[in-house]
């Protein structure tokens, strides 16, 4: 499925302007403002996306609810946006994939220096696009 494994801008242009939503794995709080996974969550929200954090050892963000993993999020999200180290982006493929079908992301995205080929290729098997170490 090299065709889901995304990577020229055009591409990733309509990722963008095509999302509602995105949950964010990995989202801090804000105790470090200029942590990328607080200020890119942030700017997603000032462009009006629906941003909802996903991270157990957060209680909210951006004044938002946090979850503690993307089964307990309670609606959909087009993208999940992963702030997480490429070693744990298996068990986050396995959380993805145990979701129903109907509730899985339409793309994963992971930011700049997170690439996990094997987890890549697991998630664009099943049908997930996927953006590898990319802001």
């Amino acid at each position: 499925m090299r065709e889901n494994l995304i990577d020229r801008e055009e591409d990733l242009a309509r990722i963008v302007r095509d999302a509602r939503t995105v949950a964010v794995v990995g989202m801090k709080d804000g105790s470090d403002p200029e942590a990328p996974a607080f200020t890119i969550p942030k700017a997603l929200k000032a462009r009006g996306l629906r941003v909802i954090p996903v991270n157990p050892m957060i209680e909210a963000s951006l004044g938002l609810t946090a979850y503690k993993d993307l089964a307990s999020v309670p609606e959909a999200f087009d993208i999940v946006d992963v702030f997480r180290r490429p070693e744990k982006l298996g068990e986050l493929v396995d959380e993805i994939l145990a979701l129903p079908p109907a509730r899985r992301p339409r793309v994963v995205w992971m930011q700049t220096g997170i690439r996990n080929d094997l987890a890549a290729a697991r998630l664009a098997e099943a049908g997930i696009q996927v953006v590898q170490d990319h802001c």
